[in-house]
């Protein structure tokens, strides 16, 4: 009994690592596919993008965190 519960637990380990080792290789190579070039170039310029003034730290038309908080308690009411 307890040789057939050390061979299923090696099935079980050697599946295991098998199968992450196969994600890895898939996300790896879905991260450097050919038609992700572009993606990975916008990313990568983001810091850059606004060099003659500062991104805001909210986009425009957003209220602001204390106005939020109060109609957040207003709609809990």
């Amino acid at each position: 009994m307890e040789e057939t519960v050390t061979i299923l637990q090696q099935v079980k380990d050697n599946f295991t690592l098998v199968f992450l080792f196969s994600v890895f290789v898939g996300v790896v190579l879905w991260a450097l596919r050919p038609g992700s070039k572009a993606t990975h170039k916008d990313v990568a310029n983001i810091p850059f993008r606004h060099e003659d003034k500062p991104a805001t730290d909210r986009p425009s038309g957003l209220p602001e965190v204390s106005e939020r908080i109060a109609q957040f308690k207003e709609a809990r009411l």
